[in-house]
Formats: structure tokens, sequence, C-alpha cells
């Protein structure tokens, strides 16, 4: 991380710790994801809002939506109806940073918010945090160029010893058929083998 980016950095982990304390409130499940994970778990990098997976369930969606549209401004117009429709709820805070809250029901999201950690992600703050094989998961998942950053640096500072590679392939296995993409997943296994082969 740059030192220029450790102010955003901090105001992020502010607005996570501040959101935290809401879900904690109201007695929700829930897990940060995303950039805050990656800088938890991966190589730290500049990340612009908070993501967080909070688990809903399918059918009670309004209910969380409309508490947390009382806490906190919508990004674009007609978020509620967004937010049912995409089961993504985009917000912003007092700070004007984005917050991106995935409504959760799916038994892997279930799975990642059950084991879930609190890590300190700036000293004195615990934030409740996927783990690293779930980042992997997801970010495997995403199937973007950033995401396979994310991947092999993940498995770098983590070490493939470090990592239960028999639940992140028991995971995504029917998250990638689903997607009809298997081939995401001989993509990481030659990722493995390679850092493995490193002896990381």
């Amino acid at each position: 991380m740059v030192p220029e980016d450790r102010a955003q950095v901090n105001e992020l982990v502010a607005t996570a710790a501040e959101l935290q304390s809401l879900m904690d409130q109201q007695g929700w499940k829930f897990c940060f994801i995303g950039g805050l994970a990656v800088q938890a778990w991966s190589e730290p990098r500049y990340t612009k809002d908070v993501d967080l997976t909070l688990l809903t369930g399918f059918g009670g969606e309004e209910a969380f939506i409309d508490v947390l549209l009382a806490h906190y401004t919508p990004r674009i117009a007609d978020a509620r109806g967004f937010a049912l429709l995409n089961r993504v709820l985009l917000l912003q805070d007092s700070r004007g940073l984005g917050i991106d809250i995935a409504m959760g029901a799916v038994p892997f999201e279930a799975e990642a918010v059950r084991r879930a950690t609190l890590v300190e992600a700036f000293p004195g703050v615990k934030l409740r945090f996927c783990t690293a094989e779930d980042l992997i998961v997801m970010k495997t998942f995403a199937n973007r160029e950033q995401d396979w950053i994310d991947v092999r640096m993940t498995i770098v500072r983590q070490g493939t010893k470090g990592l239960d590679w028999r639940y992140i392939q028991a995971q995504l296995t029917p998250l990638l058929e689903v997607k009809d993409e298997p081939e995401l997943l001989t993509r990481l296994e030659a990722l493995r083998l390679h850092y493995e082969g490193q002896g990381k």
C-alpha cells in the first residue's frame, strides 16, 4: 500500500467499524468481503468502498434494506428496488464512502458468514472478515483480472499449506457448475500447483 492511500484505508476501516456496530446491534449475521478482506488476507491494495455479505435469506430482504436505508444514503435512485431485484444494496456513509451490501442467501454465503473471523484491521479495530479460503472462492467465481491478482497474492501470503484446498474445491465446484465455467477450477488448481512447486 502506498503511503498516500493510508488515510483512505483508515476512513474505510472507520466506515466498516460503524457498519459492523449497526449489524451487531441488529443481531444480523454478516462478514466483510472484497477489497477490505484483501487487506486482511492478501496483498494490501487500494480499495474505494466497503463490501459486505449480509445473510438475509430469501423473502425477508425488505426488513434489512429498510433499516439500512434509515441509517445510510442510497447511491442510486430506487436503491430499494434495485436491491430487491439484484440482491445488492448500494449505499454511502456521511463521509461519502461507498458501501455495497450483498444480500446473502445461498448455502455458500451462509457458510462464509458462519466461518467469518474477527481480524485486527487497524490498531484496536477488529472486523469480521470472510476467511482466506472463502475470499479465494469469491474471487475465482468473479473471474475478473484483478480478482485473479488477488487470488495469486492470497496464495503467496497464506502459503499453499496454510489454505484448506479441499474446502475451496467443495465450495467452488457447485458454484461453477451453475455458472457453467468449470475451467476456472482448473485455472485455480494450476496456480496452487505453481506455488506449491515454489515451496509457498
